[in-house]
């Protein structure tokens, strides 16, 4: 009896050693991911949340891969709110304000935000912060003024979010104008989207023309009015709110350091009308 019960402690001990070095080598398993934000809407351009992994598809290099991640939480983000401030905003600036403040009330105690301002140039307004009566009180103090450094403006925008604390990140850029007076060109802004991992969503109130540069990221241009500005805003607060994000491992395993395309496709459930799919268009592989 004595023997059994020795045999039977041997054998469970044995089992929990061999759990706990099974639990350690999974835990060793390093599998690096390319994760990305995917916007999905209807006809109506309202979110759609109700599709599973399998109506999913992602082709890189045109070759197929396997999602290995799925999932539709709503994640805390950081957001810089890029404003312009110049001159030709002059009698759209109040309204312009107003929609920025309604934009901020619905998000949520956990997301961070930060003010860049750009007129002749550039600048952080307002760093980091959940306090949106903070920002809310910086833009009313700002009068329109000046040229359109634009370029600038996205490019200091996109540095500040390097430093941001959650993964998820986006510029609201709120304009009415071509760039005229910034340092950066147009492709130096080009080269700088592509590397970055935020989403860049655009309120176009005249002829700021970098919608293209919107939808690399997977975020999108709005060419609106002033009558419409708060609807707009509305309608972006609840894209970056019903976001799915998904991830996959690269069949490609060379650490080329180069720019890789891919494309993600969404198949309808049956019933349901076609979609529209937004996500940045590629990302750079490891060295």
């Amino acid at each position: 009896m004595a023997r059994r019960r020795t045999i039977i402690i041997l054998a469970i001990v044995l089992l929990f050693v061999g759990g706990v070095y099974a639990a350690q080598k999974s835990l060793k398993v390093d599998v690096e991911l390319v994760m990305m934000n995917v916007a999905v809407t209807d006809s109506d351009n309202r979110p759609v949340t109700d599709l599973k992994a399998e109506n999913f598809q992602i082709f890189e290099d045109k070759v197929e891969q396997q999602i290995r991640y799925f999932s539709m939480e709503a994640a805390p983000m950081s957001l810089g709110i890029v404003f312009d401030m110049s001159h030709s905003m002059e009698r759209k600036l109040d309204f312009a304000k107003d929609a920025a403040a309604k934009f901020l009330e619905k998000g949520t105690p956990d997301d961070e935000y930060f003010l860049v301002e750009f007129s002749s140039r550039a600048k952080v307004a307002e760093g980091f912060t959940s306090d949106i009566r903070r920002l809310r009180d910086r833009l009313s103090l700002t009068p329109a003024q000046g040229s359109t450094a634009l370029y600038d403006a996205v490019y200091l925008g996109l540095s500040k979010l390097k430093g941001a604390q959650h993964p998820k990140k986006a510029l609201l850029l709120i304009t009415d104008g071509e760039d005229n007076h910034s340092r950066y060109s147009r492709g130096d802004i080009r080269e700088v989207v592509r590397e970055s991992d935020a989403q860049i969503y655009v309120i176009d109130l005249g002829r700021a023309l970098i919608g293209d540069l919107a939808e690399m990221t997977g975020g999108h241009s709005y060419r609106t009015t002033v009558n419409d500005l708060e609807d707009t805003c509305e309608k972006i607060a609840m894209e970056l709110k019903n976001q799915y994000v998904v991830g996959y491992e690269s069949t490609n395993q060379i650490k080329d350091g180069k720019f890789r395309k891919f494309r993600v496709k969404v198949t309808p459930p049956l019933g349901m009308t076609k979609l529209n799919v937004r996500a940045r268009n590629g990302y750079f592989a490891g060295k």
